[in-house]
């Protein structure tokens, strides 16, 4: 997937007023002095990708606060707003429709890919460990796991079915008496489909078949009898006859009228037959009314339509078959679930073997990544503990764990046990640039990445982010110099007074400007030591991208 934040638009968001920032590709870093509000522009892209907003952020004296992005994905642009009103009402849209917060993060989860202090507790959360290293071999181990993931699955709805015909057959004896019932129950009415609804039909024509054939036979009288209006319109054409040929008008009519009479004649030839087959027949009535509550019946029963106590009476004898089958069923039951676990085995063991195969050589590279951010001792070992066949997982038949260790005279043990934050900063980033050939998200956002770290530590850091922007687009906040030095563009998260209140303002920064911001950041302040500090800083970033140096040497 191809993809790129192109604009950000943020509105009285916490201390934002009013914020445009426009973004290129490569590596863009956010700096500024602590509590300038650049973690509230983390929080906006949060906002887009779905985060949970509520009226503490909508900044004070406003109606709503607003965040706008505009992505370009595969060649496709998308304009994403979200609104959070001081009304505690949240509105979304997309392209100008309108959207749910759940489609916002379905669109963007793919496309950003955020990390922070908080989601370093996904890199410790051991449970994701096998996830990482599938990741790392590609797509030998995606089609490996989904094959693995596929007899899982039938094995559990193989043992469902079981589990149900066991249950069935524990109680056999009465659940066949009551399935007897059942069938016996809708046989001795045996509704046809759709019977309910033709004599509903009729029974308005039976209980009012005395009026109905008063009506009908009156108004034959009134066409054929004595007197009756076929008579007169006989004796119209008759007329009108007297003078054929003479004037074209007059001689349509009288075509006209012929037609009339065949129509009457037509009519009362069909009200006679009706009120001669209709006939006042109580016992008829009696027995569609007696049909019409035995069916009801069922329908209370079974129903609530017809068609599921039809239904109803087909399941019952599909069971009744199966529970005849009686051991016969339960063993080619039971044999379903021996191969389905075969399956499972077959699809686990082939799952393990990829991962054994390349657990060595994934340590040993983010051994090589943590080298390069200044951990030149770091050690992984991936271990693999085989779980017991009912505690398999949708992840795998092992669980698997990244062991770490920042000497080598040292163990290497459980990340949470043992590494810093800045440690884990950096492993982390180092899993982040070993996964990324792997990785499709096209955005990474690190926020606060360089906690904990400075130096030459801190230029190793961003010599790796700059690696990283080489095939993704990369957002950095940071307060390092080191870092933000290897940015292609870098942004001034700063505070202003707007009427009197203070608020945020972000301004891009190249040139003068930035070695103004490089100088501030390396000794917090703007003294010609510091500015050409700033200046040799940057001139040697660009002199190794310039030579096309490794960024790491």
């Amino acid at each position: 997937m191809n993809g790129m934040l192109a604009e950000l638009h943020v509105k009285d968001l916490a201390l934002v007023e009013e914020v445009w920032l426009e973004f290129g590709d490569g590596l863009t870093a956010l700096t500024g002095e602590t509590g300038a509000g650049k973690t509230v522009l983390v929080g906006a892209l949060k906002l887009l990708m779905g985060d949970r907003a509520d009226t503490s952020l909508v900044r004070e004296g406003a109606q709503e606060a607003l965040v706008e992005g505009r992505f370009l994905i595969d060649g496709a642009e998308y304009l994403v707003r979200r609104r959070v009103g001081a009304d505690g009402r949240s509105r979304c849209s997309v392209n100008g429709e309108m959207a749910t917060v759940s489609s916002l993060s379905a669109l963007l989860s793919d496309v950003v890919d955020l990390h922070g202090q908080h989601e370093h507790q996904a890199l410790l959360a051991v449970s994701n460990h096998a996830g990482y290293l599938d990741r790392y071999i590609g797509e030998v181990a995606a089609a490996a796991k989904e094959q693995y993931r596929s007899a899982f699955q039938a094995l559990r709805e193989a043992r469902g079915a079981l589990a149900s015909l066991e249950a069935s057959l524990s109680d056999k004896e009465r659940r066949i008496d009551y399935l007897r019932f059942q069938v016996s129950d809708i046989d001795a009415v045996a509704p046809a489909p759709g019977e309910d609804a033709r004599l509903e039909a009729l029974l308005p024509r039976l209980r009012n078949a005395d009026r109905l054939t008063k009506a009908a036979a009156g108004a034959w009288m009134a066409l054929r009898g004595d007197e009756a209006a076929s008579d007169s319109i006989a004796r119209a054409i008759a007329a009108l006859r007297t003078a054929a040929g003479l004037d074209g008008a007059l001689d349509d009519m009288t075509v006209e009228l012929e037609g009339l009479s065949a129509q009457i004649d037509d009519l009362g030839a069909r009200l006679r037959e009706y009120a001669e087959q209709l006939e006042d027949d109580p016992s008829t009535l009696d027995t569609v009314e007696g049909r019409l509550a035995a069916i009801e019946t069922l329908r209370r029963k079974y129903g609530p339509a017809l068609d599921d106590v039809l239904a109803a009476r087909a399941s019952a004898a599909q069971e009744l078959e199966t529970l005849g089958m009686g051991e016969e069923g339960l063993a080619s039951a039971r044999a379903a679930v021996l191969d389905a676990e075969a399956e499972l085995r077959d699809a686990a063991a082939r799952l393990s073997a990829i991962r054994d195969q390349a657990a060595s050589a994934f340590a040993s590279a983010l051994a090589q990544a943590a080298e390069d951010l200044a951990l030149p001792e770091a050690r992984f070992d991936v271990v693999r503990r085989s779980l017991p066949f009912d505690a398999w997982t949708l992840e795998g038949p092992e669980k698997v764990e990244f062991l770490f260790s920042s000497s080598a005279q040292e163990t290497p043990r459980a990340l949470a046990k043992i590494a810093s934050g800045g440690e884990i900063s950096r492993v982390m980033l180092a899993l982040k640039d070993v996964l990324g050939g792997a990785d499709k998200t096209p955005i990474l956002v690190f926020d606060e990445v360089d906690a904990g770290i400075g130096g030459a530590t801190a230029r190793a850091v961003g010599a790796r982010l700059a690696s990283l922007a080489r095939t993704h687009q990369v957002l950095v906040v940071t307060h390092l110099a080191q870092v933000a030095a290897y940015a292609g563009h870098q942004v001034v998260v700063s505070r202003a007074k707007s009427d009197g209140r203070s608020v945020t303002v972000a301004t891009p920064v190249e040139g003068e400007q930035r070695v103004v911001e490089i100088a501030r950041m390396l000794s917090g302040g703007t003294s010609s030591a510091g500015i050409e500090h700033a200046r040799e800083l940057l001139a040697s970033v660009r002199a190794r991208a310039a030579a096309d140096v490794p960024l790491l040497d």
